[in-house]
């Protein structure tokens, strides 16, 4: 499976709450690239209703997952296939290559991540 990149868009974990858009804004069964001010980004995803974000980084070759296809609350690497659970970013492909999950919050209608 080769070589494993680094995220170097890696949110840095900062224990703030950051307000990212509207809850409309990201339909049902789609993901969005969260751009964040410090330079990292996340992929946040829309599963029956429910937010979740993960970094926004496949660990094969560092394609970008928010526009990957999401099957349920798996979304798979556009790029080669690739397997990550939005709710954990646990990958099924390969051992060890998990990638990190944030808190995601819904308050009067915006969705916030908690980075």
């Amino acid at each position: 499976m080769g070589k494993v990149y680094e995220n170097r868009r890696k949110p840095k974990r900062e224990g703030k709450k950051i307000t990212v858009g509207k809850v409309e804004a990201v339909p049902a069964g789609r993901g969005a690239t969260v751009k964040l001010k410090s330079g990292g980004e996340v992929a946040l995803f829309n599963v029956n209703g429910k937010f979740y974000a993960i970094e926004n980084f496949c660990p094969h070759k560092g394609y970008q997952l928010a526009d990957s296809r999401l099957y349920g609350n798996i979304v798979e690497c556009d790029l080669h296939g690739w397997r990550f659970d939005v709710t954990s970013g646990e990958c099924f492909t390969k051992k060890g290559c998990s990638i990190e999950s944030y808190e995601v919050f819904v308050e009067d209608g915006w969705i916030k991540i908690l980075v």
